[in-house]
């Protein structure tokens, strides 16, 4: 392959960033001082491609110890990977965390999605800007969600260096959110993760599964998760074998709880049955749905209890390896797993002979950049393999070829803790939780306008009126978003629909991933949906015409109708009409399919524009 690298050379912090992630460079060809026996023959370029991984990796050393990714940075980087510098700087553009122009050393990421725009995002965006304009050493970025809903309005500072230093402030005000960018390490803590769950008062503590030990156990403690039931679930699935597992969690009816609602048992067997070696096990932790918090909360409060489940999924479809792929928003879910990961590793609970049973599993942590798409099964391998977060065309599904072309079994985090309970208690006992079709516990992310916004864990079942009823609902209810922005909304009257996935389904709605965002009559619901709108526009990939034209022929629609500068809004609805249309039929994923959801739910049972 021949590599044209330009002519700018990284500075000597850029070059410690690289070398302390990959190590020195063994001759020229990957960038180190040229001798006369790398004149004679090139060696390691195999070796270099086989780490074409590494090139996210790489780009966030970068970033997190400069600020930002230069050309003779990201030059050095290609060259250490053998990776054309064309495609480096299209991976290192597709994420919104990543720079590659110069900004200041600290950047403060104000959330301006759903839940804070409604919590008065706008007004702490221009508070901010104003205390910190030029000269300030700070960068504003308006961002998307960053996961902290319950807390809104939200921001999070990052201020790079050697380490990297993060400081979270939600619910934030002017004067917080300054604090965090002027000082992270002076910044408050942040408040435990038990706070983000209601129920774990002395009143509903007795009905919790899945959340049963956030706010219980210290998530630092190995020793304090098995004394709370941890791992007693592995050692079960070592005494019925793999084939024993898949059957439990497909007696059990655990299907996706990302959304799609896919089978658990039929995708593990699917996976597990593939000749091809290795298989490999994902854990999807990027949840960048706006309104969406439950996996960071699980990760925060209990995250040993994925690392349990991740290994028994592993165990169960023959994997060996499995990839955590972390959103890079959360900073202090990445420190607990990486600390709890590195104790069940020197615990023997991970590494050759996982609990002396002859197993061997490991779990390597990948840290998104801020990315919407990468949520998508496919645009999730092609980002930890080095390229662009673009989703694939199905077939081949990625239980034949996916992660490194190889059989993948890729679930959310909320999907794999459900292993667990369908373990200890039995698959049958698991069933008789919720109803005949979606069966187990469910978490919502309640966020808006509500007295008590954070995660609820209920049976699937129970209405939409009942869980509302535990969040508190303030002030006239306007609406209600179901799902998320690729979602949809539902009127106050229509409070009694089933939280399952056939119950909304018949009631025209969705339940997506279980966020329910509250509005009332005081949020502007036309600038709402100029802010989804916005949000699609933003996180398409750009790979297929329907999502990438369509997008913006949205978002174009909806600033004609709210800011009323065309000539008639009943074309613009029609022209929306046309356009959802073709981006649902289309589109080569969710993304598109889903872009014109929340638009059309608000026109036609909200009467939005009318």
């Amino acid at each position: 392959m021949d590599l044209r690298f330009g002519d700018s050379k990284p500075t000597d912090e850029e070059r410690a960033a690289i070398d302390t992630l990959l190590g020195p460079p063994e001759s020229s060809w990957e960038g180190a001082d040229r001798s006369d026996a790398d004149l004679r023959w090139a060696r390691g370029g195999r070796e270099a491609r086989e780490r074409r991984d590494l090139l996210l990796p790489g780009l966030h050393a970068v970033n997190d110890r400069i600020g930002w990714i230069s050309e003779g940075a990201l030059d050095y980087l290609c060259r250490r990977l053998t990776v054309p510098p064309a495609e480096a700087y299209g991976v290192a553009t597709f994420y919104a965390m990543f720079s590659v122009k110069p900004r200041p050393a600290t950047v403060l990421h104000v959330c301006t999605d759903l839940a804070c725009a409604a919590a008065g995002a706008s007004e702490l965006c221009a508070g901010v800007e104003a205390r910190l304009g030029l000269g300030s050493g700070v960068s504003v970025e308006r961002s998307p969600c960053l996961g902290l809903c319950e807390r809104a309005p939200a921001a999070l500072a990052v201020k790079a260096g050697d380490p990297v230093r993060t400081a979270v402030s939600a619910p934030a005000t002017v004067e917080r959110a300054v604090l965090a960018a002027s000082a992270p390490d002076s910044a408050p803590e942040e408040p435990p993760a038990a706070l983000a769950v209601p129920q774990a008062g002395p009143a509903g503590r007795e009905e919790l599964v899945l959340l049963s030990r956030v706010g219980v156990v210290d998530p630092a403690s190995l020793d304090d998760y098995r004394a709370h039931g941890g791992y007693t679930a592995l050692r079960q699935a070592f005494a019925i074998g793999p084939a024993g597992v898949i059957r439990e969690v497909t007696d059990a009816g655990l299907v996706g709880r990302g959304g799609a609602a896919f089978p658990t048992g039929r995708k593990w067997q699917a996976t597990a049955s593939q000749p091809d070696h290795p298989h490999y096990l994902v854990c999807n932790a990027d949840e960048s749905e706006p309104g969406t918090f439950k996996d960071r909360v699980v990760m925060e409060g209990d995250p040993y209890s994925l690392v349990e489940a991740m290994t028994i999924a592993g165990y169960a479809v023959g994997a060996h390896k499995g990839y955590l792929y972390l959103r890079g928003e959360y900073p202090r879910a990445l420190e607990r797993m990486e600390h709890a990961i590195g104790q069940a590793r020197a615990r023997g609970l991970l590494g050759d002979d996982v609990l002396g049973q002859g197993y061997a599993f490991d779990i390597e942590i990948r840290r998104g950049a801020g990315a919407y798409i990468c949520g998508e099964e496919t645009a999730l391998f092609n980002s930890i393999e080095g390229y662009r977060g673009e989703p694939r065309s199905k077939p081949p599904f990625p239980v034949e070829k996916g992660l490194f072309g190889k059989p993948t079994a890729e679930n959310n985090v909320e999907t794999l803790v459900n292993v667990l309970p369908i373990l200890t208690m039995g698959s049958q006992a698991y069933a008789a939780i919720g109803t005949g079709k979606s069966t187990g516990p469910k978490l919502f992310c309640v966020s808006g306008s509500v007295d008590r916004p954070g995660i609820y864990e209920l049976p699937f079942g129970a209405t939409l009126g009942e869980l509302l009823d535990l969040a508190g609902v303030r002030k006239r209810l306007r609406a209600v978003l179901l799902g998320g922005a690729a979602g949809g909304f539902v009127r106050p009257d229509e409070l009694d629909i089933p939280l399952t996935f056939e119950g909304t389904r018949e009631a025209g709605a969705t339940l997506g991933s279980g966020v329910v965002l509250a509005f009332d009559d005081t949020v502007p619901l036309p600038r709402l949906l100029l802010r989804i709108a916005e949000f699609f526009r933003d996180e398409s990939c750009g790979q297929c015409v329907p999502c990438r034209v369509g997008t913006v022929r949205q978002e174009e629609a909806l600033h004609r109708i709210v800011e009323r500068t065309g000539a008639d809004a009943a074309s613009d609805i029609a022209l929306l009409r046309e356009v959802g249309r073709a981006m649902k039929d289309a589109s080569i994923c969710g993304l598109g399919q889903t872009a014109w959801n929340a638009v059309e739910s608000a026109i036609d049972r909200l009467g939005a524009y009318e």
